[in-house]
């Protein structure tokens, strides 16, 4: 089923794949650069020369201009051909296509046949001969060796889930019931109907004196009375002996609502998540006006609560025996930990700022199933075989998680595995689950400061299966049960690979040799790779590879005119830290004709990446494109470029993902700082001669660099910018500030707003008006901040139709129009 999960506003961008230095190597002051497959040392790598300088027309323009590439890409069903989509940027639809591995072309669907078409998420029988899947809310069923498809429903009530049970048959979750298709008859048999109400009550008997005299006195009433309670018994007789009636309804009250459901192998029993019925993702106050309506008036938009309101209530679990009728609620106290105070030092040292003092004592924890913002899976999974439930579970206060073991008779959790974070616990790298039909499951865990994959056997014996300074993720189990694929980059934090490890002996495997970043699927049978791979100046494309065999190119999407361009691909650098860090990685674009010997030196900019927690200084083809063509434009004029994986960026292990923790601002200017010396000592840059720009988190950034050192940068561009933390998302923000009532200390230090009389330099603000995720407010009352601190030296451009990321390539061009003019004034 489903999960209604908190309205978060997330965006993701691929990672990537190559090979360089290696990850664990100490800094020194020769800085070691990575350029594809190849390594460097200095002077760094000539750019190549271009005939036709870029325009800033051309890269903001519609990027179809770029080709319409292949995405969601996924293996058929037979192992021997693929299905992906293709949409143009203003295409209201994508378009389905397959292509056979052994095949130059793909075929476009007709809409008449997708729903025979191979589907992406579906489920086996356990003897994997049929596959079940959903398509616009019903239920299908193949026949894996005919390629026969059957539709079982036809409703328009869609169907959220469907699962094979052990017995063969197919169960399905509809709203709040589950359903199960015996497949030999085609009998439909509802397994649960869930009812978040009281039970009605029932013909009882008179209670008060009034009443009891009522049926004492007057015959009428009393067998009035009579008659009711016994057609009562009846009804209750008759649903009990009768075969052909349905399960009798679960009433689970009317204070929360269903925001998940789970049903075990043989259909038995029925875990049911629970969540407070008032909590809402948004406030009263939470809209967002529409200056632009389609009927010409302000239309306000509801939109999500702030973390300074959005005060979660936790969730609850639930066992519901389907055959015994027997309720049991999931109790917390089998987790280790589930009372302790984990931010008794944040609260005291609120409490002391205030002139309190705070009494730590122990309470139990609000929690709830895990929210990997990554993954795919349910986080409740259920053994194959066997009445064996494990879930994962996370505290609100984002510091702990549990895989637990459950009791489905008493309803008690069993600690299996704990991972507690000081800082916060990351909200990827979760993936657990069973392996195959064995009493062991394996997970990913930080615990060692790395994501790495680990197993714990049937004797409760835990193995690490991965160990070392690199990250583990997208882990697959072979169809058999022996293997487990994963991606890491374990050659340089920059370049990933696919590996697979068995699981009995430890043994791994590297199993790609490429030179840019992927994604991978395993193929059905368990034979080949499908790959999603790009390189720094290549755009994604489909691979397939046979598991020990050659590397086969399947699509040819990117357009002529752009492979056909001359760029120029950025060299990964290590910056050595000046504070305490290990070294920084960054891009670096140097400029046309460059010459270390130049009597001029060159102007530069810093880009800031987005998302705070996201990798971008790797040797892949970059998420920000036009960005990417931005810098290289750049480089056309006389500029060095330079973007950095900041201290709280993806890819470096937990350390320097929780660097920021109540701190957010500080050390990853520190890293810019950095990288304006790196540029000065090795790429002829002149310090006093830099500016820098970026969005939403590198917006941020912005701003904490202009307002806290002043003489770092000439000048800045901040695009849909956070200025106050307090107003932002509670899923991402609580992470790592914890939340405003209770780390005031945190949001102070770590929002732009606080630290606005700081600005000294240019300063450039741009929103969108219909950002739903960082909100166009946020500009607003910064905007009025630095009014009243009497600040003259910033510019504000707004963009009345465009959501947080900019979709319409007007507002592109005229965002980076600007921000153009404001390093050639600046920095020139």
């Amino acid at each position: 089923m489903t999960r209604l999960l908190r309205n978060t506003a997330l965006s993701a961008l691929s990672l990537a794949i190559i090979s360089g230095c290696s990850a664990t190597a100490t800094s020194n002051n020769t800085p070691s650069i990575s350029n594809a497959a190849s390594s460097y040392t200095v002077p760094l790598a000539t750019p190549p020369q271009v005939e036709q300088p870029l325009t800033l027309n051309q890269i903001m323009a519609n990027p179809d201009w770029m080709g319409v590439l292949a995405k969601n890409a996924y293996w058929g069903d037979d192992s021997q051909s693929i299905y992906f989509n293709r949409q143009a940027h203003q295409a209201p639809l994508a378009e389905v296509y397959q292509q056979g591995v052994s095949q130059t072309q793909a075929s476009l669907i007709s809409l008449n046949q997708l729903h025979l078409t191979d589907q992406k998420h579906g489920v086996l029988s356990a003897d994997k001969s049929q596959k079940a899947y959903i398509y616009q809310g019903n239920i299908f069923v193949k026949q894996l060796a005919s390629g026969d498809v059957k539709q079982l429903t036809r409703v328009n009530t869609a169907i959220d889930e469907v699962k094979f049970l052990s017995s063969g048959d197919l169960a399905y979750f509809q709203g709040n019931s589950v359903f199960k298709i015996h497949l030999q008859t085609g009998l439909t048999e509802q397994l649960a109907d869930v009812q978040m109400a009281n039970a009605p009550k029932g013909v009882s008997d008179p209670e008060s004196y009034i009443a009891k005299q009522q049926h004492r006195l007057i015959a009428y009433v009393a067998l009035q009375h009579n008659k009711s309670k016994t057609r009562a018994e009846y009804a209750e007789q008759l649903a009990a002996q009768d075969p052909t009636f349905a399960a009798k309804t679960w009433y689970l009250g009317d204070d929360e609502k269903v925001s998940d459901m789970s049903l075990s192998a043989d259909g038995r029993y029925l875990v049911v998540n629970l969540v407070d019925k008032d909590y809402s993702w948004r406030s009263e106050h939470d809209i967002m006006p529409n200056y632009l309506g389609k009927d010409g008036y302000v239309d306000a938009v509801p939109a999500r609560a702030r973390v300074a309101e959005d005060s979660y209530p936790g969730e609850r679990l639930v066992v519901l025996d389907l055959v015994d009728h027997v309720k049991k609620d999931i109790t917390i106290e089998g987790l280790d930990g589930y009372d302790a105070d984990v931010l008794a030092s944040v609260k005291a040292e609120n409490a002391k700022a205030k002139g309190e003092r705070y009494n730590s004592e122990k309470s139990p924890r609000v929690l709830q199933l895990m929210q990997d913002w990554t993954w795919s899976q349910s986080p409740m999974q259920w053994h194959e075989s066997e009445n064996k439930l494990l879930v994962m579970i996370e505290a609100v206060d984002n510091k702990d998680r549990w895989i637990a073991s459950v009791n489905l008779e008493t309803g008690k959790l069993k600690t299996e595995h704990r991972l507690h974070d000081d800082a916060w616990v990351n909200y990827t790298f979760n993936q657990f689950g069973w392996v195959g039909t064995s009493e062991s499951f394996y997970y990913l865990s930080e615990e060692s400061g790395y994501s790495q994959l680990y197993v714990k056997g049937e004797n409760g014996k835990t193995s690490a299966l991965t160990n070392g300074e690199y990250v583990v993720d997208q882990v697959t189990l072979s169809p058999d049960a022996t293997h487990l694929y994963y991606r890491a980059n374990k050659d340089h934090p920059g370049t990933y690979n696919v590996y697979r490890v068995e699981i009995a002996s430890g043994k791994t495997e590297q199993l790609t040799q490429w030179t840019g970043t992927l994604d991978y699927e395993l193929s059905p049978n368990g034979q080949s790779l499908l790959l999603t791979a790009s390189t720094a100046t290549q755009p994604n494309e489909l691979y397939v590879q046979p598991i020990g065999g050659e590397l086969k190119q399947l699509t040819h999407y990117t357009s002529k005119a752009f492979a056909d361009y001359a760029w120029q691909a950025p060299q990964v650098v290590k910056v050595p830290s000046t504070h305490g860090a290990k070294d920084i990685y960054a891009r670096v674009y140097l400029p046309q004709g460059y010459d270390a010997n130049n009597a001029e030196k060159y102007p530069a900019v810093i880009f800031n990446h987005g998302a705070g927690y996201l990798q971008n200084a790797h040797n892949g083809f970059s998420g920000y494109f036009r960005e990417f063509m931005f810098h290289n434009l750049l480089t056309q004029q006389g500029y060095v470029v330079m973007d950095m994986d900041y201290r709280g960026s993806k890819g470096y292990g937990r350390d320097w993902r929780t660097a920021v923790y109540r701190n957010m601002g500080h050390p990853e200017v520190e890293d810019l700082k950095d990288g304006v010396s790196w540029m000065a000592a090795n790429s002829h840059v002149d310090g006093a001669k830099v500016g820098t720009y970026g969005g939403s988190y590198g917006g941020f950034l912005t701003f904490m660099a202009l307002f806290n050192e002043p003489e770092l940068f000439q000048a800045g561009a901040a695009l849909r910018p956070v200025t106050d933390w307090a107003h932002y998302n509670a899923p991402y923000t609580s992470n790592i500030l914890n939340t405003p009532d209770v780390d005031p200390i945190a949001y102070e230090k770590s929002s732009p707003i606080e630290h606005a009389q700081g600005l000294q330099k240019p300063l450039l603000i741009m929103s969108g008006v219909l950002d739903d995720n960082v909100f166009f407010q946020d500009s607003v009352r910064l905007v009025q901040r630095l009014i009243e601190l009497e600040k003259p030296m910033f510019e504000t451009a707004i963009y009345p139709v465009e959501p947080h990321g900019f979709r319409q390539a007007s507002s592109w061009l005229d965002e980076y129009r600007r921000i153009y003019k404001l390093f050639e004034q600046e920095l020139k």
